[in-house]
C-alpha cells in the first residue's frame, strides 16, 4: 500500500477512549442485547493501518448506545493459520488487552474461516452482524462466497470494508456482502470520517435492526444512505 492510502495512525489513548465508550453502553431494557463480531485481517500488509481500524471503531458505539447497547467480539487472523475470537464484551479493561496486545504478522487471508466462526456463534446465540476489515483475498473465491451464502441463509450480514484499491478483491468483497445480505463500502486515507459514519450504521443496525439503521441514514448523509440501501 501507498503512503498516501496510509491512515493516520491513532495512539493507545484513542483506543482507551473507544473501549470507555464500550464499558459506557447501556444493556437493553427490552429484548436482547444486540451481538457483532468485529474481525480484522492482522497479517502484515495490515500493520500500517491497525492502530487506525481500532480508532475508528470508536464511534460505532455512540448510536447503539442510544438503542440499548451492543457486546462486541473481536476477532482477527494472522500469521501460520492464527485464529483469534474473544470473549464477548461491553467492558473496557478486556477489550483494551485483547486490542492493545495484538501485532500484525505476514500470513495468508482466513476470510473463510471468519464466516465460519460467524456461523458457529450465531448457531449459538444469535448475532446481529459481522464487520470484516481487510485489504487482501487469498483463498479460493467460490468458497468463501459460499460460506457467505450459508450466513445469509441464517440472516447474518457481513459489512466489509475494503483497504486499498484491488480491484479482485472488490468483486469478492462485494459479493460475499450481497450473498450475506450486508454490504460493502471502501476506505482509505481520505474517506476516514465516511468509515467512522459506515461503523457507526454497523452498529446502530446491529442494536436496533433495519428500521434503526433506515433513521441514521438520514441524519447521516449520503455514503450511510449507499450502504442501507444494498441491504436486502
Amino acid at each position: 500500500m501507498s503512503n498516501e492510502n496510509r491512515p493516520v495512525k491513532s495512539t493507545r489513548g484513542d483506543v482507551a477512549r473507544f473501549l470507555d465508550q464500550v464499558a459506557r453502553t447501556p444493556v437493553r431494557t427490552t429484548g436482547e442485547q444486540g451481538r457483532l463480531i468485529f474481525a480484522l485481517d492482522a497479517t502484515a500488509s495490515r500493520e500500517p493501518t491497525w492502530d487506525s481500524a481500532c480508532r475508528l471503531q470508536g464511534d460505532m458505539f455512540v448510536e447503539a448506545g442510544k438503542l440499548g447497547g451492543l457486546a462486541v467480539q473481536l476477532c482477527y487472523y494472522r500469521g501460520f493459520r492464527e485464529f483469534f475470537a474473544g470473549e464477548w464484551c461491553t467492558e473496557t479493561g478486556t477489550l483494551l488487552r485483547q486490542m492493545t496486545a495484538v501485532r500484525c504478522l505476514g500470513g495468508e487471508t482466513q476470510i473463510e474461516r471468519v464466516l465460519d466462526h460467524a456461523r458457529t456463534e450465531s448457531q449459538r446465540k444469535k448475532v446481529q452482524a459481522v464487520v470484516f476489515i481487510g485489504d487482501a483475498l487469498e483463498e479460493d473465491a467460490d468458497r468463501v462466497c459460499h460460506k457467505a451464502g450459508e450466513l445469509g441463509l441464517i440472516n447474518v450480514p457481513v459489512f466489509l470494508f475494503q483497504e486499498g484499491r484491488n480491484a479482485s478483491v472488490e468483486r469478492v468483497f462485494r459479493q460475499v456482502a450481497k450473498l450475506s445480505g450486508g454490504a460493502y463500502a471502501p476506505f482509505d486515507r481520505t474517506s476516514a470520517d465516511e468509515l467512522r459514519a459506515l461503523l457507526s450504521a454497523v452498529a446502530v443496525f446491529a442494536a436496533g435492526g433495519r428500521k434503526a439503521l433506515e433513521d441514521f441514514s438520514h441524519r447521516a448523509g449520503k455514503d450511510v444512505l449507499k450502504l442501507t440501501q444494498q441491504l436486502k
